[in-house]
């Protein structure tokens, strides 16, 4: 319904321009070329009416051709550059970047000039971790599971295993 009614007005709006082109058109037409009265004029003066109207149509043809050269170089030089701002964004590549291996010193130093002194260990501030403590962790016992499976069946052996872990996490 409501895309009906758009389509309708886009429709009414659309004729409405075109007649007031036309009416444009007419206007500029009857300013510019006024009507030509050859009624009751001699041979000579007929011949240099046309001569006359020949050499406007001609100016004007000069003119027309100017305006469409002028429009077909600035179509080209908008094709240009339209590619080369293409090219431009296409080919840009970002470059492949090196590691580089500098320590906090040569930072600071690179960073402060020349006044940096004090050498910074990066590494003093870290937390150690000892080996031993993961080492055990990792060391579960791991033992047959047929084992103990008529032990472990039913509530009794859920109990133990609740206990079991319960004692080896405290």
């Amino acid at each position: 319904m409501l895309k009906s009614l758009m389509v309708a007005k886009a429709k009414e709006e659309l004729e409405q321009e075109m007649e007031e082109k036309e009416e444009q058109k007419t206007k500029y037409l009857e300013e510019k070329v006024p009507p030509v009265q050859v009624t009751g004029l001699s041979l000579a003066e007929l011949k240099a009416l046309c001569e006359e109207l020949y050499s406007k149509i001609d100016g004007v043809d000069e003119e027309r051709y100017d305006i469409e050269a002028k429009v077909l170089h600035n179509n080209r030089e908008i094709k240009d550059l339209n590619i080369k701002v293409l090219d431009l964004r296409g080919k840009f590549k970002r470059p492949n970047l090196r590691r580089v291996r500098v320590s906090a010193d040569a930072i600071l130093r690179s960073l402060l000039g020349s006044k940096h002194k004090v050498s910074m260990d990066l590494r003093a501030n870290l937390k150690s971790v000892k080996k031993e403590d993961t080492e055990k962790e990792k060391t579960v016992e791991v033992s047959d599971w047929r084992k103990n499976v008529e032990a472990m069946s039913g509530m009794e052996g859920r109990k133990k295993m609740f206990d079991a872990a319960k004692g080896q996490t405290q």
